[in-house]
């Protein structure tokens, strides 16, 4: 991922972060077939999901809003991430 605020997260940069924030490994084509699943299906928790938001906030030198913590799936995830990327664009 690069600095750019109007580069969009994707599947492999989130099993990227997964792993590097969370300890977390997950094949990004397992992540995006089962994108609609929860986060206990990958493993992943409250905390480490705070960890991804953290990361993304610093590569992306802006505020994510609070209900990111709330995202149920990767792709609900995805979504905010992205649109909130595109209107700091």
């Amino acid at each position: 991922m690069t600095d750019q605020v109007d580069h969009q997260v994707t599947i492999d940069d989130l099993a990227e972060l997964m792993k590097r924030t969370a300890g977390v490994s997950v094949d990004p084509l397992i992540l995006e077939e089962e994108s609609g699943s929860g986060w206990d299906t990958f493993g992943l928790d409250s905390l480490g999901l705070l960890g991804i938001v953290a990361e993304l906030e610093k590569r992306h030198g802006m505020g994510l809003p609070e209900q990111m913590e709330r995202c149920k799936t990767p792709a609900d995830f995805l979504a905010v991430v992205n649109g909130v990327l595109m209107k700091g664009a």
